[in-house]
């Protein structure tokens, strides 16, 4: 394998920086947790649906008994687990964890707003697709939503643990024991809320991270990969490979570009090859050079 470029040019590196600055990532965090605070306190709370993780435990409480609210609940029962964060994990994931923790907490307690939703099955959609979107803002951060997130990744690091399993054990047990307490139509549309809501935080992730791997095969491989980096200021990188069947030895070449880059690149290779092979896969974990940055935990 040859690269044509290794070092990413200077407009990605200046992407990459902003990406990665700290205000872009504050910017995510409390853009998600003010939007996640906004639809439990104005659609959940009023319906009394049971979010996950611990804001569900916190809501299920404060239901039950009246006690403080579930924002001071999720504030307090995340004070312990931070302990263990900071001990167990780096420090920049906690700090921004934390951050995105006390937004939520805060913001939860300052909103003071409650969108009338006469049926059940519309305010779930609604807080699902509202809440999903907040908590993905906040996981496409270098940092977390705290709670089960925490826990979650030091099982992971420690145990083998698989996240997801984390998730589906402690709302598993969370809903279970609601059954007993609460009516079943409730727990139920509930349910729909957080699936909803999973949902629209993996859509939510994939609108930032999502790529297309592109192979081109040609005989002008060279004049395509150099159009590329004169024109699009993007890496390439050349495979070797060889025809089956003419038993050839030719240059395949392999680079990553978004969506709207696509047809971009698309014109330029079969300007210079009509004849071109022009194979496009998806891709939705790209790490390194110009693209992402592995989120260290």
């Amino acid at each position: 394998m040859s690269g044509t470029n290794t070092s990413p040019p200077a407009t990605a590196r200046k992407r990459f920086d902003f990406a990665y600055s700290v205000r872009w990532n504050l910017f995510l965090i409390t853009t998600g947790a003010i939007l996640y605070s906004f639809s439990v306190k104005s659609i959940a709370l009023p319906q009394q649906f049971i979010p996950g993780g611990l804001f569900g435990l916190g809501s299920l409480i404060y239901y039950k008994t009246g006690w403080l609210s579930p924002g001071i609940f999720f504030f307090l029962f995340n004070l312990p687990i931070f302990v263990l964060g900071w001990v167990k994990l780096s420090p920049r994931f906690v700090l921004y964890s934390l951050y995105a923790m006390i937004v939520t907490s805060v913001s939860f307690e300052l909103i003071h707003a409650r969108l009338d939703i006469h049926e059940q099955l519309y305010a779930a959609v609604a807080c699902g697709v509202m809440s999903g979107l907040g908590g993905g803002l906040i996981l496409r951060s270098l940092g977390s939503g705290g709670g089960l997130d925490i826990i979650a990744v030091w099982l992971f690091q420690n145990f083998n643990i698989g996240v997801g399993k984390v998730y589906f054990a402690f709302n598993a047990g969370l809903y279970l024991f609601c059954l007993t307490t609460m009516p079943l139509d409730l727990v139920i549309v509930s349910l729909i809320m957080v699936f909803i809501s999973s949902v629209i935080v993996e859509h939510t992730l994939a609108l930032f991270s999502q790529r297309k791997v592109v192979f081109i095969i040609s005989d002008h491989s060279d004049s395509i990969a150099q159009a590329i980096l004169d024109s699009m200021k993007q890496s390439a990188t050349f495979l070797r490979g060889m025809g089956a069947f003419s038993k050839r030895e030719k240059n395949v070449l392999m680079t990553v570009v978004n969506n709207i880059q696509l047809k971009k690149l698309e014109e330029i290779t079969f300007t210079h090859d009509p004849h071109a092979l022009f194979i496009v896969e998806n891709t939705f974990s790209v790490l390194g050079s110009s693209f992402s940055r592995r989120k260290i935990y």
